[in-house]
């Protein structure tokens, strides 16, 4: 029974070891968990579409594509192709009205 003892003493003292560590755990992580200045950061949707854009490429230069880069109209085109609707339009216009 005296060795019975001894592994049950020897048993709570690894609890309460347990149990210190586990406290040391908790407050570390209570630590890290708090901002230092209490202001949360927020980022701005560019700042996020720079981040997913530059992810994105690093993501096909691993798999050996290349990243396509996206087409844009000059303003002279645009202004061609809203003339050439404007156009569509009158003639549209024009037509329901002579019927």
């Amino acid at each position: 029974m005296k060795s019975m003892s001894a592994v049950v003493q020897q048993l709570k003292k690894e609890r309460q070891h347990v149990q210190t560590q586990l406290q040391r755990i908790d407050e570390a992580l209570a630590a890290l968990g708090r901002n230092s200045n209490g202001a949360s950061r927020t980022m701005s949707a560019a700042g996020r579409r720079r981040i997913s854009l530059a992810q994105k490429a690093r993501w096909a230069k691993a798999k050996g594509h290349a990243l396509k880069p996206k087409r844009t109209i000059s303003a002279a085109g645009r202004r061609r192709i809203a003339a050439a609707q404007r156009a569509r339009w009158a003639k549209a216009r024009s037509a329901a009205y002579a019927a």
